[in-house]
């Protein structure tokens, strides 16, 4: 069964055993899937109003591309694991012979390669995401001006989360060329989630009085 197939309770009972796996890679992945959802719900609450007609192109466009990012977000919250327990598999696949040594060493660059290839996924997905909200800015329902805010708030936390995971994972890649570029990567999408984020929020704020 896929990890996002499990009931909230279950999940969560999961990630606070002692296994290593879900850890904070799935969380961001989820956090960032429970902002696009959020997003899509914002865009379903104007659609389904004659009053905001007016943007009802940009919403619907809106939602289709957030609903998107929400399928991407939840297939790379099971990877996330996925990829954790080909790396953890390596290291305890035998290394008697200099054949086994080189397998064993293949399985585990090639998982965490994917251990950082995935959050580095994650952090475009919440970069789009953001980008989204900034276009549907002042195009919304007002009424549901929170709920953008909490998108803004999960979108930023998702990508900061996924950051950590790129960068944890950087020490363990063989190829120094793909482990510099995942960290300057990984760098830059942080730099204008940050921006693009905080630029958001303080509108949102500043829309409901806060």
């Amino acid at each position: 069964m896929k990890l996002i197939d499990s009931k909230v309770g279950d999940y969560l009972d999961i990630v606070k055993s002692d296994e290593p796996a879900p850890g904070g890679g799935s969380a961001s992945a989820l956090i960032g899937a429970q902002g696009m959802a959020l997003l899509v719900m914002v865009c379903e609450l104007t659609l389904k109003k004659e009053k905001y007609s007016q943007y009802h192109d940009d919403c619907l466009r809106g939602k289709e591309a957030s609903q998107k990012l929400l399928n991407d977000l939840i297939k790379y919250f099971d990877e996330d694991t996925e990829a954790y327990a080909m790396a953890a598999g390596g290291y305890k696949m035998p290394r008697e012979t200099e054949a086994q040594k080189a397998s064993r060493a293949e399985v585990i660059n090639s998982g965490t390669e994917w251990a950082a290839k995935v959050p580095l996924s994650v952090m475009k997905a919440a970069r789009e995401g953001l980008i989204i909200i900034s276009g549907l800015m002042g195009k919304t329902n007002p009424n549901a001006m929170s709920d953008l805010g909490v998108a803004v708030i999960s979108l930023q936390t998702c990508a900061r989360g996924a950051l950590l995971n790129v960068t944890i994972n950087l020490p363990g890649i063989a190829d120094g060329k793909l482990s510099g570029y995942y960290h300057e990567e990984s760098k830059r999408i942080c730099r204008d989630v940050d921006e693009i984020a905080e630029e958001l929020y303080d509108s949102i704020t500043r829309e409901i009085a806060l």
